[in-house]
């Protein structure tokens, strides 16, 4: 084996979404970073490994105006437009090409966490030094020292091997207060999946099932209807009540069993003759796991605050997907139904507080590890609100660089929290309830007119520091309003302008790209059929930017919600038009903010 050191600001392991999310957002925000990934894809659960579809606060689409924006809206538009085929081997193909195309990102395929170095403080807390990895493929020991450190792995390899405190399993109602909780504490967890495909044939395709496969009844599907054959099955689910670390092995082989046998099922049970030309197209190999550790930062997100719709302080991200509680022995519990669904009527945050470690002072987490009660996390384990969060470490991490000796929570100060929102909004993200007042944002001491504008869609809202639509449903904070400029033909124009010259060196434009329906790859044709698998219509697709009426910037054919577009050289103009040629499918242009930056 080769040793090799490598040095830099920030290390992220786990190439899921999490992971993804928060390396690109903390190379963004020019902060060098390795992501290590144990795989040989990016994406995690979403990835071709397991293709399990992205979810997120909008709940499949039925809570309009709620979807995530940021760097996941930039992943899913992208695919939509580029991959209308939904081939998980190309979303894999973006994950890889958005990473690479960051100078800041080191990125380690196959590599595994192996342990790290540890340094006692003072007061008694730990604080990482360098991680250890192994890459077996190149036969390659890494040592990687950095100043921050983030666990976005899933089971949690960094934050064990620094003596990070977490827990596992399902918390007694005593412990937290909460009203779904068990009456004693336990070590289950929800069970993991292996998910299949398959697609339909010209001529009657045969099954011949293998000896080791489940043998199914039909009574043992009371609770688990099987209503397609191209995509299943999210409830094929198994393992929880083992330890879904150390048994992942027994727990992989049975999910195989249950599978297979669910295909031979449906193909030799005689119940289901309209898929005689149905055949298995693929059958994956990797586990989709739900739960396993969960760390514990200073605070523990519970039950009672996403009910409540809590907007903390320091909230960093936000998730509105239901409290998610499954039977923790899946398909042996053939007399309980799947999946229990407890709707939160608004959006919550997420605090910053449960994103860093309690006891390491420079360890974040991203993803199904965060710190929450296992009803908590019930709902924040979906992969969409992992992304946002993976975004927020992000940028929190590039925020607190270099960090020096101090730790996590002695950086994030009041005002520290302010600045990191006020960056995660520049950056797209959404925060409940928190507008953006950048003070280095131009466009605020601008005034707006535009060539037309509709009665909801008034044009000054492009700097009324709220880049979506806010139906009530999403909180008590939300007002109704559309909080973006509608013009009422195209070509439209709307212009800032300010009573001097500024010297103007980026613009960032944020467009309506149709947060009111569910935008993900899946594999299931019933979940793709309310899904747009191309450009998203509402989006200004050509359109140019002029200041004092020299065009200085021309796109065509964009396909992204969020552009920051840097000029060649500062300029000083009064005014900065858009100009909008065209977009993909709506008759007006639809604006939700212009911000405009001297540097």
């Amino acid at each position: 084996m080769t040793r090799q050191e490598l040095h830099t600001d920030f290390v992220v392991v786990g190439g899921g979404l999490a992971g993804v999310c928060s390396a690109l957002a903390a190379a963004r925000n020019g902060t060098k970073v390795v992501l290590l990934q144990d795989r040989s894809v990016l994406g995690g659960n979403a990835s071709s490994e397991v293709r399990m579809h992205v979810v997120g606060a909008d709940i499949h689409g039925r809570r309009p105006g709620a979807r995530e924006s940021g760097l996941i809206e930039e992943l899913r538009l992208e695919d939509a437009a580029r991959n209308p085929h939904r081939s998980y081997s190309q979303w894999d193909l973006l994950l890889y090409e958005k990473v690479l195309a960051e100078p800041n990102i080191t990125l380690l395929l196959d590599t595994d966490c192996t342990g790290c170095a540890i340094e006692t403080l003072p007061e008694g807390g730990r604080r990482i030094v360098s991680v250890e990895a192994v890459r077996q493929s190149t036969e390659d020991i890494f040592t990687i020292d950095a100043g921050v450190f983030a666990d976005c792995s899933g089971d949690g390899r960094l934050g064990v091997e620094a003596g990070a405190d977490f827990t596992m399993g399902r918390e007694a109602r005593s412990d937290y207060g909460e009203s779904l909780a068990l009456d004693s504490a336990d070590r289950q967890t929800l069970g993991s999946s292996i998910m299949f495909t398959a697609r339909r044939h010209d001529t009657p395709q045969p099954f011949r099932a293998p000896d080791w496969v489940r043998r199914f009844e039909k009574h043992e599907f009371k609770f688990r209807p099987i209503h397609g054959y191209e995509y299943g099955y999210w409830w094929a689910e198994w393992g929880g009540q083992l330890d879904t670390l150390k048994d992942n092995a027994a727990i992989r082989h049975e999910l195989l069993r249950i599978a297979l046998g669910l295909w031979n099922y449906v193909k030799n049970s005689g119940e289901h003759p309209d898929s005689a030309n149905w055949a298995l197209d693929w059958v994956g190999a990797l586990p989709g796991k739900r739960e396993s550790r969960r760390f514990l930062g200073p605070h523990v997100l519970t039950q009672q605050e996403l009910q409540a719709g809590e907007i903390f302080p320091d909230t960093v991200a936000y998730g509105g997907w239901p409290l998610d509680l499954h039977p923790p022995s899946g398909m042996d519990a053939i007399g309980e139904p799947p999946c229990r669904h407890i709707h939160l009527e608004h959006l919550y945050g997420i605090p910053l507080r449960s994103l860093y470690s309690c006891n390491v002072s420079n360890l974040f987490f991203a993803g199904r590890n965060i710190s929450a009660t296992h009803i908590a996390f019930a709902s924040t384990r979906v992969m969409a609100t992992c992304a946002v969060i993976g975004q927020a470490i992000g940028v929190a991490a590039a925020l607190a660089t270099p960090l020096g000796n101090r730790s996590l929570a002695d950086h994030f100060t009041a005002a520290e929290i302010a600045r990191l929102q006020q960056r995660l909004l520049r950056d797209d993200a959404f925060l409940p309830g928190v507008r953006n007042e950048d003070p280095a944002d131009l466009a605020h001491k601008g005034r707006v007119s535009a060539s037309g504008e509709t009665a909801r869609g008034g044009a000054a809202q492009v700097i009324d520091g709220f880049t979506r639509e806010f139906f009530s449903s999403l909180g008590p904070w939300a007002d109704g309003a559309a909080h973006r400029w509608e013009s009422v033909t195209l070509p439209a124009w709307i212009e800032l302008r300010w009573p001097t010259p500024q010297l103007l060196n980026e613009v960032h434009l944020t467009f309506d790209s149709g947060f009111e329906r569910e935008l993900t790859l899946s594999a299931s044709d019933s979940t793709t059929r309310t899904i747009i698998r191309g450009p998203q219509p509402e989006l200004v697709r050509d359109y140019e930017l002029l200041l004092d009426d020299q065009p200085v910037i021309r796109i065509e054919d964009n396909l992204l919600r969020k552009r920051v577009h840097r000029l060649a050289r500062p300029l000083r103009a009064s005014r900065l038009r858009l100009l909008v040629r065209a977009t993909h499918g709506v008759p007006q242009a639809r604006v939700f903010e212009i911000r405009a930056y001297e540097t």
